[in-house]
C-alpha cells in the first residue's frame, strides 16, 4: 500500500441531528479514516468527510460528548449524504434545516444513507416512499407507530436500495461503511480498516440482527460467551462439540455449566433460541414460514412448524396472527419454559 489515491477518493458528509448516537457515528467515520491512510495516520487521502449540522456550530451526542461541525455544504461535493439519528423523543419531532438538506441531496442524486433513527428524518423528508427501510430491532415499534405507512426490515443489518441505504446502527455501520469502502477503494482497503478495529471481517448486509434474548443474569463467563455465539448464529446449527471448542472448553464442561446457569443442555437451548427468533419472525416481518423456518436452520418447514408448536403451543401461522399479544413474551428471555438455576428468573 502507497500514499498514492488509485482513484477519485470516498467523499462522505455527515448530518449530525441532536443528540445523535455516538457508536454508529464514531464506527462509521473511524472506518473511513483507517481506510483513508497508511496506518493510524489519519490523513484524509483516500477518503474525505465533513461533519454538518443547521445552525449550531457543534451537535452534543445523546451520551454528552460533543461533535464540531460546519454549516450544510453543497451536496454534490459528497458521494454519500449519511445522517446519524439521535434519541427519539416523545411526538415526531423534525430539525427542518437538516431535511431541506436531504431533499436538495436527492434532488442532486447524492445517494442518501440512514443510520439508527436517521432513517426517520429520510422518511419524514418524504425520501423513502417504496423504499426498502432497514431498522434496528430496537426501534422498531417506534417506527410502525409514528409512520405506518412504511415497512421497516429488521432482521439485517443494513439495505442497499440504490440511492438509499438505511442502517440499524450500533456496530453494523461499521459493516456498511467497509461495504462502501470495499466498492469505492478495494477490499484491501476496508479490511485493513476493519483489522485495526478489532473486527475479523465485514458483515454482509443480510446478515441477521442479533436479536433480544441476552441473558442478563447469567453470570457463568463460558455460558455467556456461548449464548453470544449462538445468538450470532441463528441461522445454523452449530454442534456442543464446535460451541465447546470455540469458547475454550471440554463438551462435558459447557454441558455441565449450561445445566446449572439454565437448566438446559447447549444444544436444547440453542434450539429454543433459533425457535425463539422464529417467532420474532413471525411478529416482526411478512416473511413466510417456510422462509424464516430456513431462515432459522430448520430442515423443513414441517420440522420447524412441529417444534414450534411444542415449544410455543401455537402454530407459527397463529403466532403471526396473534403478533400484538405476544409482545410482551418477546420481551421476556426466559419466556422458552427454560428452567433457570434458583433465584435466576426474576
Amino acid at each position: 500500500m502507497t500514499d498514492s489515491v488509485p482513484g477519485p477518493p470516498l467523499a462522505v458528509g455527515f448530518v449530525l441531528l441532536q443528540r445523535f448516537t455516538l457508536l454508529p457515528f464514531a464506527a462509521f467515520v473511524d472506518c473511513l479514516r483507517l481506510a483513508a491512510d497508511e496506518g493510524d495516520r489519519s490523513r484524509q487521502l483516500r477518503c474525505h468527510w465533513a461533519f454538518m449540522t443547521g445552525g449550531a456550530q457543534e451537535v452534543t451526542s445523546s451520551c454528552g460528548a460533543t461533535t464540531a461541525c460546519q454549516p450544510f455544504r453543497d451536496p454534490g461535493e459528497f458521494d454519500y449524504i449519511v445522517v446519524i439519528g439521535g434519541v427519539l423523543e416523545r411526538g415526531e419531532t423534525r430539525d427542518e434545516a437538516a431535511l431541506d438538506y436531504l431533499r436538495e441531496a436527492a434532488s442532486r442524486d447524492v445517494p442518501l444513507v440512514g443510520v439508527c433513527t436517521g432513517v426517520f428524518s429520510l422518511i419524514q423528508a418524504g425520501l423513502m416512499k417504496g423504499r426498502r427501510c432497514c431498522i434496528s430491532w430496537y426501534h422498531h415499534r417506534d417506527l410502525v407507530s409514528r409512520f405506518p405507512e412504511i415497512d421497516p426490515v429488521a432482521d439485517r443489518l443494513f439495505i442497499d436500495d440504490g440511492d438509499r441505504l438505511t442502517c440499524a446502527g450500533g456496530i453494523a455501520s461499521a459493516d456498511l461503511a467497509a461495504y462502501l469502502v470495499e466498492r469505492h477503494l478495494g477490499r484491501a482497503w476496508a479490511k485493513k480498516s476493519l483489522h485495526i478495529m478489532l473486527i475479523d471481517e465485514a458483515r454482509e448486509g443480510a446478515h441477521p440482527q442479533p436479536q433480544p434474548v441476552v441473558f442478563e443474569k447469567v453470570t457463568d463467563r463460558v455460558v455467556r460467551r456461548a449464548i453470544t455465539i449462538v445468538e450470532q448464529h441463528l441461522g445454523e446449527m452449530i454442534s456442543v462439540d464446535e460451541l465447546a471448542r470455540r469458547v475454550g472448553t471440554s463438551r462435558r464442561n459447557i454441558e455441565r455449566k449450561f445445566r446449572e446457569e439454565l437448566g438446559v443442555g447447549p444444544q436444547k437451548f440453542a434450539r429454543d433460541l433459533r425457535l425463539r427468533y422464529g417467532l420474532w419472525l413471525l411478529s416482526y416481518t411478512g416473511k413466510s414460514v417456510t422462509d424464516i423456518g430456513e431462515r432459522c436452520g430448520f430442515a423443513d418447514t414441517a420440522h420447524f412448524s412441529r417444534l414450534f408448536r411444542e415449544t410455543f403451543q401455537i402454530t407459527p401461522t397463529d403466532a403471526r396472527k396473534r403478533a400484538g399479544e405476544l409482545q410482551a413474551e418477546l420481551a421476556d428471555p426466559f419466556f422458552l419454559h427454560i428452567d433457570p438455576k434458583p433465584g435466576l428468573a426474576t
